[in-house]
């Protein structure tokens, strides 16, 4: 573990244009550096480097970050690794946190799992090759299904023989028992003795992401009674199925040079696209996808190309990865092959870019492909067309962007013939059910993730109230989307909050009679948890929860913290903000600034008027919220009139007289005409 104070000198050492410029030919533009994208293709250079800001911004694809960020970014690396190659570059030492007994044997253990897991799978390679039993059914069987050589070699596949013969070689070769039985290459008899799990069977070595081989799978040639086809490693030390994907080691730099990742379901499929001049392909190994394994995939990607066979066993597990694939925030497009074709069979009948057309002529998204699947199930019967009414809904309802959400009820209400306020009744509803059960979930069980566990903590608050602020809404708001223009402004709102924090959190602004004071920072997360405002996008809530865990710590700076945080997410959104990618909006004419106009404010003035911006920019959030209270009032009324509910329309109509007179003072302060 690194520890905090060396990567603070790590940040201090570092100017960015040097660490860029060995990857990427530089030349001076103004303050700024500018060259060509090494993300994307260009012929002009869109790629901006800004050394006194230490950040990089491609205008043409968006890729943005810190230094640490572009490490990770094109050597594919984990921040650990990008941190050590800086290091190394700065001469700065590295002196891990010193271990306890206990994390020492741990990480011996976890060393003595990848040596071995590396030497068997030398020798699997070598027993194919050099072994007449191996030549003639490993590696025959390989060339059968279509393979070259090359491909062969590069996924480094192999053979155990029918013997066990791996357990003997291994102990002459100096291995320990415990390690064969904990990697699962070896199983131990009733009797005592070892014998070699994979045995009779030919070989796929998993590699984790840095290509380090976890595990194997290994596939039965030949028909045996109540003898699975594939054998897979156990779950061990440094193996969890759920959190690795065959082929990602190989196809990471494809993904994330084409912007997409193919996902499929064997082994075979992937070597056979791979082989074609697809390499951006994966698959989960033959299990279903896991939330673990699509983070991984996040890592590279947004957008994921789902491609399955056209029987039904394939149809419904294209469905059943979609949820999970939407709640990640990923776009989905589903590509069924046709009848009898796998994408084995038929990435061999065509080369690359006939398949690529095909994917791209086929592909459908996600809500067109289950409403035609299942509205064709239903077949005309009411019941069960309600039911699959639900089932998109609730794929809706797990989407992170509010306004993607919107969008999609838009699609799903012209589509079904449905109308779009009881769709989205429907879909507030399963949200809010699905956002409980997740909380529920947080509570219960333990998190992979530090971030989940800090934001699980209570957030301080800071001592001071909030009565200066001219408005309090009278209601706990959590923002839902209810119409893109309003959906389109609240982004914008939450964004100006955003950059509020990272540029000036720590000035002071207001001092109080006792000598304390309060600083911006502690002001707006005050005035936020006051009126129970959180954000559907978990990214900006992480942030949020993030500035609260850590602004009272001594010599704490946002814009620093976030613009070097570990999740490239969260540093690419700073740098954006750092980067006036997104402008504080202007506040009224009367505190000499034009209303209404949305252009960069000038940082100097910006923050000498901090007294009039931080309460306007929390205003104008709050009546944004305030309008889509009123947006969603209209559409329960209209409902609750339809169904003839008297009683439910007088609590609306007394509901909507409140919210509006709450929406006449926010527009009174911020000097706006109330309509």
């Amino acid at each position: 573990m690194i520890p905090r104070e060396t990567i603070d000198r790590i940040y201090n050492a570092i100017r960015i244009e040097d660490v860029i410029g060995d990857y990427v030919s530089l030349r001076k533009r103004g303050a700024n550096m500018i060259g060509l994208c090494p993300f994307h293709d260009e012929k002009t250079g869109s790629f901006t480097v800004s050394p006194a800001k230490g950040i990089y911004k491609c205008f043409g694809c968006g890729k943005a970050g810190n230094a640490v960020n572009f490490i990770m970014e094109i050597e594919q690396c984990a921040y650990s690794d990008a941190l050590r190659q800086i290091a190394k570059r700065y001469h700065i030492e590295i002196v891990e946190k010193e271990q306890t007994d206990e994390e020492k044997a741990r990480e011996s253990e976890r060393e003595s799992l990848f040596k071995t897991n590396e030497w068997a799978k030398e020798w699997f390679i070598n027993t194919m090759y050099e072994t007449d039993e191996g030549k003639n059914v490993g590696l025959s069987y390989f060339i059968s299904r279509g393979l070259h050589e090359d491909t062969i070699r590069k996924f480094q596949l192999g053979y155990s023989p029918e013997k066990s013969l791996l357990y003997p070689a291994a102990k002459q070769a100096g291995y320990q028992d415990e390690f064969l039985e904990k990697t699962g290459l070896c199983g131990k008899s009733e009797r005592g003795g070892y014998y070699d799990r994979f045995r009779d069977r030919v070989i796929f070595p998993i590699f984790t992401v840095s290509g380090k081989v976890v595990a194997f799978a290994g596939r039965i040639l030949k028909n045996k009674e109540h003898v699975g086809k594939y054998v897979n490693s156990p779950d061990s030390a440094i193996y969890s199925k759920q959190n690795e994907l065959y082929g990602l080691f190989q196809a990471k730099q494809a993904i994330a040079k084409n912007g997409c990742c193919y996902l499929v379901e064997g082994q075979m499929d992937v070597l056979s696209m791979h082989q074609a001049g697809i390499q951006n392909v994966v698959c989960s190994g033959g299990t279903a996808l896991t939330h673990n394994q699509v983070r991984l995939i996040h890592r590279f990607t947004e957008n994921v190309t789902l491609i399955y066979d056209g029987d039904a066993a394939g149809i419904h597990a294209a469905i059943r990865g979609i949820d999970m694939l939407l709640e990640e925030g990923l776009n989905i497009k589903v590509v069924l092959l046709p009848d009898g074709e796998d994408p084995d069979s038929f990435s061999r009948k065509m080369n690359a870019s006939d398949f690529i057309t095909y994917i791209n002529e086929n592909q459908q998204d996600f809500i067109r492909f289950k409403t035609d699947l299942l509205l064709h199930d239903a077949a005309g019967d009411p019941i069960q067309k309600s039911e699959v009414v639900r089932s998109i809904v609730q794929s809706i309802a797990v989407i992170p962007d509010l306004i993607t959400r919107q969008v999609y009820i838009q699609s799903c209400s012209a589509q079904l013939g449905i109308q779009e306020t009881a769709l989205l009744k429907e879909m507030e509803k399963m949200r809010t059910k699905w956002i409980e059960d997740k909380k529920k979930q947080r509570g219960t069980a333990s998190s992979n993730s530090p971030i989940e566990e800090e934001n699980s903590q209570s957030t301080p608050t800071p001592e001071k109230p909030t009565e200066d602020l001219p408005i309090e809404t009278p209601t706990a708001i959590i923002p839902t989307v209810v119409g893109s223009e309003v959906s389109n402004r609240l982004e914008q709102n939450i964004l100006n909050i955003l950059q509020l924090l990272m540029r000036y959190g720590e000035r002071i602004y207001a001092e109080y009679d006792d000598g304390t004071a309060c600083t911006v920072g502690e002001f707006v997360l005050a005035d936020l948890q006051a009126d129970q405002i959180r954000f559907d996008n978990p990214l900006y809530q992480q942030i949020i929860d993030e500035y609260a865990l850590h602004m009272l710590e001594e010599n704490f700076n946002a814009e620093r913290f976030f613009k070097y945080h570990p999740d490239t997410l969260v540093s690419s959104l700073a740098v954006d903000l750092i980067a006036d990618r997104y402008p504080l909006s202007k506040i009224h004419a009367r505190k000499n600034i034009t209303e209404n106009v949305s252009t960069t404010i000038d940082m100097p003035s910006a923050a000498d008027n901090l007294i009039d911006l931080v309460p306007h920019l929390l205003c104008e959030l709050k009546l944004t919220i305030i309008k889509q209270q009123i947006i969603q009032l209209k559409h329960r009324l209209k409902h609750a009139q339809e169904n003839n509910d008297y009683e439910q329309v007088l609590a609306i109509v007394k509901e909507q007289s409140e919210v509006e007179e709450v929406r006449k003072t926010l527009c009174r302060y911020l000097g706006q005409r109330i309509m």
